[in-house]
């Protein structure tokens, strides 16, 4: 477990995967190791100076196995994550008394992590459970309405974190995995991560009609390719990242398909590697990194995914990806998965760090 994590981590590249890879597997890590823990302690957290001294040994180990030296810097984790925070229970003993245990372990022991984040089987137990812990803190009908539903979401909040390491503690570390990371990625899904820069250059070449679709795309293009050096991100984050680009560029009076006229894929928003001619488009299923013994790191990426950017009918973001017409596959079709396979080394890697930071300062 602490292998992996250090490779998804790694120092040259950590920056480029953390959304997606990185920082999703750090945290399904920690949460098992407290799981795991809490088998000799009967405790679903440490307190905060444990919390600080763990995560310190944590960091130092996965640095010693290659991970990157500010890990705690691009995945913004806290002693205080490692704590109860406002849950009122931390005791497995009361955790099962309180909480429908047999129910939750029913919806999540095993998730169907290509359906879950639309049917939200697991996730809507989590919930459940949390909400009974949260309650323990004190008699609801002594609170007014707008502190009451204040605090109870914050301790709701909180209580996930304790009822996803209760969850860890019952299942072996390859299912906790499993569970916790595609958990994960129903969350990273949801939102764009990258960063969008000024864009008046693209809104004044495509102003006027697009009376010069030579210079609109041109302006287009040298836009998504700035984009495209942050990160790399996943099939659904590329649709929700192509929407908010064209919501925006709609809300500058831009209405005419620019995604069409100037080509635009969705593979075009994240990272390009090697000889590609556009971006190494990750599954929206969780993955990991594998590094060989030639020293070159290889993940999967869609590459026969060339989907044209679908540009928003409004100037409004839609609600869910559930509701998106565009199809995506969670992986690459079966007979493209070898091919799909990328390896870049390490050296390689080292080069787009350089790029990185210098973004960084821009």
């Amino acid at each position: 477990m602490m292998r992996v994590t250090s490779i998804d981590c790694m120092a040259a590249f950590a920056p480029f995967l953390a959304n997606v890879v990185c920082c999703p597997q750090l945290e399904a890590t920690l949460t098992i190791l407290i799981g795991q823990s809490s088998k000799d302690t009967d405790s679903l957290s440490l307190n905060g100076t444990l919390a600080k001294h763990c995560l310190s040994d944590f960091e130092k180990i996965l640095v010693g196995q290659g991970a990157n030296e500010d890990l705690f810097k691009i995945c913004p984790i806290r002693p205080s994550n490692l704590t109860d925070g406002s849950c009122p229970i931390n005791d497995v003993s009361e955790f099962e008394h309180t909480a429908d245990s047999a129910n939750l372990l029913a919806a999540c022991g095993k998730i169907d992590t290509l359906n879950e984040c639309c049917e939200q089987v697991c996730q809507n137990s989590i919930v459940e459970a949390s909400r009974k812990l949260a309650e323990k803190a004190y008699n609801l009908t002594s609170l007014d309405g707008s502190r009451m539903m204040s605090d109870l979401s914050t301790r709701v909040n909180d209580c996930k974190n304790i009822v996803l390491r209760w969850l860890a503690s019952k299942l072996d570390l390859s299912q906790a995995k499993e569970v916790l990371r595609g958990l994960s990625s129903c969350k990273i899904n949801k939102v764009c991560p990258l960063n969008f820069p000024n864009m008046s250059h693209v809104i004044n070449g495509c102003n006027d009609g697009i009376s010069n679709q030579t210079e609109c795309c041109n302006g287009v293009e040298s836009y998504v390719s700035l984009l495209q050096r942050q990160s790399f991100i996943t099939n659904l984050q590329a649709l929700n990242c192509a929407a908010s680009l064209g919501v925006k560029l709609r809300k500058a009076n831009i209405t005419k398909n620019v995604y069409t006229l100037c080509h635009i894929n969705l593979k075009d928003f994240s990272l390009q590697v090697g000889t590609q001619d556009s971006g190494c488009l990750l599954p929206s299923l969780p993955s990991d990194v594998v590094l060989d013994k030639l020293s070159e790191v290889s993940f999967v990426c869609d590459l026969n995914d060339n989907i044209p950017a679908p540009w928003p009918s409004t100037s409004q973001l839609a609600d869910s990806s559930c509701n998106k017409t565009v199809k995506i596959p969670g992986l690459p079709a079966a007979a493209s998965v070898q091919s799909s396979r990328h390896s870049v080394s390490t050296m390689n890697f080292l080069l787009l760090s350089m790029v990185y930071a210098a973004l960084v300062i821009m």
